[in-house]
């Protein structure tokens, strides 16, 4: 198995990057997929999102209100590690499981992990490589208030609440810098998968 993580700043473009790998071939394990899930559905997380930040985060279906949720840990920043100390744990947990089902194979395996740097992933997860899509501040804010429809104070609260772009940069062994079309993208996510088909697993904690 070669285990790459992919990860980005919001309104970078990973998402798409990850899912262009997957029609390459790759196996992909998405960390933003696996939170929604383990907070739409009865169990630990979300009743100790619930304990936490209370019946206001919750919709008319007793589901939680991602929007209300995010207002309140992008406005404060003990609620966000509130929120991380909740779900990263178990994140982790399903993560290491989806890897060690392709340990002994010659899969290539991307985990989509917004907060690789953040949470130490290289090391966790053993990764053989990290792949950055960046993207400068002004065309990530652009690409949220046009698709995502948040306000341009929201898009800068989100990316404040991340780590900088040149820490992550640093961190990268392959970059993909996605200011072009989405053909262009394409073209470089191809270089990218030639990179990754061409390593060696070397990850020492596996």
């Amino acid at each position: 198995m070669i285990a790459i993580g992919c990860t980005g700043g919001i309104g970078a473009g990973k998402s798409t990057v990850t899912g262009l790998l997957a029609e390459f071939g790759a196996e992909t394990v998405i960390a933003d997929a696996i939170a929604r899930r383990l907070l739409s559905e009865p169990g630990e997380v979300l009743d100790a999102v619930i304990d936490r930040f209370g019946p206001s985060v919750l919709d008319g279906t007793g589901a939680i209100d991602r929007r209300a949720l995010a207002a309140q840990v992008f406005a404060d920043g003990r609620a966000r590690s509130d929120l991380e100390d909740i779900v990263h744990p178990m994140v982790a947990v399903e993560i290491l499981a989806a890897l060690d089902r392709h340990r002994d194979t010659s899969t290539v395996v991307v985990v989509e992990l917004p907060l690789l740097v953040e949470t130490d992933a290289r090391r966790r997860y053993g990764l053989d490589g990290v792949l950055v899509v960046d993207v400068p501040e002004h065309l990530a804010i652009e690409r949220l208030t046009a698709l995502r429809q948040m306000t341009e104070s929201d898009a800068r609260a989100r990316i404040a609440a991340q780590t900088d772009s040149g820490t992550r940069l640093r961190a990268a062994d392959f970059v993909i810098v996605n200011v072009g079309t989405l053909d262009e993208l394409a073209v470089m996510t191809a270089g990218a998968w030639g990179w990754m088909r061409g390593l060696e697993p070397q990850a020492t904690t596996r």
